[in-house]
């Protein structure tokens, strides 16, 4: 298991190291470094303004540089002065006056957003947290009905209930999050029953988020995200409930419920298990869209900002967050894996 995880550990650590730089290149385009700069000076600025203004600033050196001041990989740097002083990235022995590099991300500096004039780091971790929290309400709200759904439409395939509850998945997963989220913001913020249960849903910033104006774009995600795990559930309980230990058991006399619960559900949870730990990466995209929908300000909607007004330190924090997520989770879901199903060993 130690050696599965270093191994799987470097692999992440490479995926990372590739993503960023492949963002690094694509927000660092000849196009969006002038676009940066007649956004700090001046919107009229010619030409020789322009690359006089990317010169002074560090964009005029080649991009595997600025790559690596960007990840904090300079020899001979620290972010303390000859003083003792914490800032910014100044070489050893010298004083922050000297220089105004900084030592990026590997030594904690995130850079400043251009649009809210923040730090990206700090900036980041209070959107992830309010992220973080509609995503924890939503895996609470989407996994037990959709598990629900799958086994109940599982356990007797063909019947009617199956038909019912499959259909209703599908039409789940064929709704965008936002259609449904505007029919759900039409139906019940627009209604009477609306104005007094909802209000102020599609208009608060829910920074304080409470269940008038939470719960809309919640259901909005969860709804979505249910019917693909439930139909994975479905077919994994269809399958288990074929196979030839089942028929055992019936033939045994055991009651049907016993079966269900004792013998069938948690092979049945196998493959749902990997679905559910791979619904935090759709989530993370999920969330864009929800989120500037209900102006809910997390991760999603610091995304939305910092693409439509070019903040490439923002930008490039956002998707490196976003990829550790994404690698974390499988991680997780590879390990999960294992201990449910005892039949695969790692070597």
């Amino acid at each position: 298991m130690i050696l599965f995880l270093l191994r799987r550990l470097g692999v992440m650590l490479l995926t990372a190291l590739c993503l960023s730089l492949i963002v690094f290149a694509l927000t660092n385009l000849p196009a969006n470094l002038e676009k940066i700069a007649k956004f700090e000076g001046n919107a009229r600025m010619s030409d020789a303004q322009v690359e006089s203004w990317l010169e002074k600033n560090g964009y005029a050196q080649p991009m595997l540089v600025r790559y690596g001041e960007w990840l904090g990989a300079l020899p001979g740097w620290t972010r303390t002065d000859e003083s003792g002083e914490y800032g910014r990235c100044v070489p050893v022995g010298g004083t922050i006056a000297e220089s105004p590099a900084r030592c990026g991300i590997l030594q904690g500096e995130w850079g400043e957003s251009r649009v809210f004039r923040e730090d990206v780091g700090p900036f980041i971790a209070t959107r992830l947290a309010l992220t973080g929290k509609m995503m924890f309400w939503v895996m609470v709200l989407m996994v037990p009905m959709a598990l629900v759904i799958g086994v109940l439409a599982g356990m007797r395939e063909g019947s009617k209930l199956d038909r019912g509850l499959s259909t209703l998945s599908i039409l789940t997963t064929a709704t965008p999050e936002y259609v449904s989220g505007v029919i759900l913001i039409a139906v019940f913020a627009s209604s009477a029953f609306g104005l007094k249960w909802f209000k102020g849903t599609a208009t608060s910033a829910m920074e304080n988020a409470t269940f008038e104006n939470f719960f809309l774009p919640v259901l909005t995600i969860a709804l979505f995200g249910m019917g693909y795990i439930a139909r994975m559930t479905r077919a994994s309980m269809a399958e288990v409930m074929t196979s030839q230990y089942i028929r055992t058991a019936r033939l045994k006399g055991l009651h049907f419920r016993e079966i269900v619960l004792k013998h069938a559900l948690r092979n049945a949870l196998i493959a749902p298990f990997t679905v559910i730990m791979l619904q935090f990466p759709w989530l993370l995209n999920g969330v864009v869209i929800v989120e500037t929908l209900f102006n809910y300000k997390g991760l999603g909607w610091a995304l939305v900002q910092a693409a439509g007004n070019n903040d490439v330190d923002l930008l490039l924090g956002i998707s490196l967050v976003s990829v550790v997520v994404v690698l974390l989770t499988q991680l997780i879901s590879d390990i999960g894996y294992v201990y449910l199903n005892p039949r695969i060993r790692i070597a």
